[in-house]
């Protein structure tokens, strides 16, 4: 954590700035609402009896997944090798990497961090199983490999039952190598708007990951983990006695896209307010629709969306260019210098277009935050 008093402005802020101080564009976290997510995560977990082991790849942020961890979490996902090892590094002592790891170079990176923390790492071919093993061999160490299932996604993952427990097999007979549990995340679940459409893929993945399950049992392979579920779909996964642990990642901080999914039960997403924004600027008003300011593409991920603007009714962020947003807006609604508080259609990205989190509670900047893992693509 930095201060900011005695550095430059390589840092957008200084610890208590006033909100129109900080330089933009700058990527800010309301501590408040933060917060209040951390704890709402926690305590709906512990109602289900599910661990829960955030995704670091949205935040990419050491001081985001500590705090995490302080309160409560089993340890951190990762999506990227590099990003686990920033972690590590950062003081994280238990990581899972939600992804295969095949190339040789990052096979032999990751069973060296398996020798400084514990780490466990997804598969889905048995060939990588063998390259696993060769490489904790090689380095003395235990790797913990989960079997990952295509649960729906139609992405990574072998075919749920008795492949998986073939490839199960596999590891579990592999010298260096501990069959840890299954991987079984649908990540486009998440996103669904329609309540009862989502309700009904979900259910489709917790069957596919409870055969599975069964299938592995039988073969006398129990699974120590099921993991999977995220902030669009965990309250499903969590209470149905199949998942061990929940991988959520958004909740800390949530996003514009997850505003737009519906949550008629007020258990899921509805629960999580909006943490993250981008603070912007207003640098001119000559345009006759409003106003223009400094955040653009190179500021915002718009996969998900152009954002929202927060706080100011009928202002609306209409369109993005490398630098500049357009803000359509009544005339007067905004005027030169004023900072503008942006919704990011998506989280993930926006956060990794960032070094610093600029951390503020009640309109001042309380720490900035260091984006361990940014770029950390390898």
């Amino acid at each position: 954590m930095q201060d900011g008093q005695d550095i430059g402005y390589d840092v957008p802020a200084r610890v208590g700035m006033a909100e129109d101080e900080v330089q933009t564009p700058a990527l800010i976290v309301d501590l408040d609402a933060f917060e209040a997510n951390l704890a709402q995560m926690r305590d709906d977990c512990a109602a289900m009896g599910v661990a829960l082991r955030p995704h670091g790849k949205m935040h990419k942020c050491a001081e985001v997944a500590l705090r995490q961890v302080a309160m409560g979490a089993t340890g951190i996902c990762c999506q990227k090798l590099s990003e686990a090892e920033a972690f590590a590094r950062a003081g994280l002592r238990d990581v899972m990497v939600t992804n295969q790891v095949t190339d040789p170079l990052r096979i032999r990176r990751l069973a060296r961090l398996a020798g400084q923390v514990r780490v466990s790492v997804c598969v889905d071919d048995a060939a990588n199983v063998a390259e696993l093993s060769r490489a904790a061999v090689a380095e003395g160490v235990t790797l913990e490999v989960l079997v990952e299932i295509d649960c729906g996604s139609g992405r990574c993952g072998v075919t749920p039952g008795a492949a998986a427990v073939a490839l199960a097999r596999a590891v579990a007979d592999a010298e260096g190598l501990s069959f840890a549990g299954l991987q079984a995340y649908h990540g486009g679940a998440q996103h669904i708007r329609d309540a009862d459409e989502r309700a009904v893929t979900v259910a489709g993945v917790i069957d596919k990951a409870r055969k599975t399950v069964s299938a592995l049992e039988a073969a006398g392979l129990p699974c120590g983990v099921v993991g999977g579920g995220g902030t669009g779909t965990y309250p499903y996964e969590g209470r149905s006695g199949v998942y061990t642990e929940l991988q959520c990642g958004s909740y800390a901080f949530m996003d514009a896209d997850y505003g737009r999914v519906r949550d008629p039960e007020a258990l899921g997403v509805g629960r999580y307010r909006q943490a993250l924004f981008v603070l912007s600027s207003v640098i001119s008003t000559a345009r006759a629709k409003g106003g223009v300011c400094d955040a653009g593409l190179k500021a915002l991920a718009v996969d998900s969306g152009l954002p929202v603007v927060s706080g100011l009714p009928g202002v609306v962020y209409a369109g993005a260019s490398d630098e500049h947003g357009l803000l359509d807006a009544p005339q007067g609604a905004v005027r030169l210098n004023q900072r503008v508080r942006l919704v990011p259609g998506h989280c993930d990205p926006t956060v990794n277009l960032y070094d610093w989190i600029v951390a503020m509670r009640g309109g001042r900047v309380e720490a900035l935050w260091p984006v361990t893992a940014r770029g950390k693509l390898y």
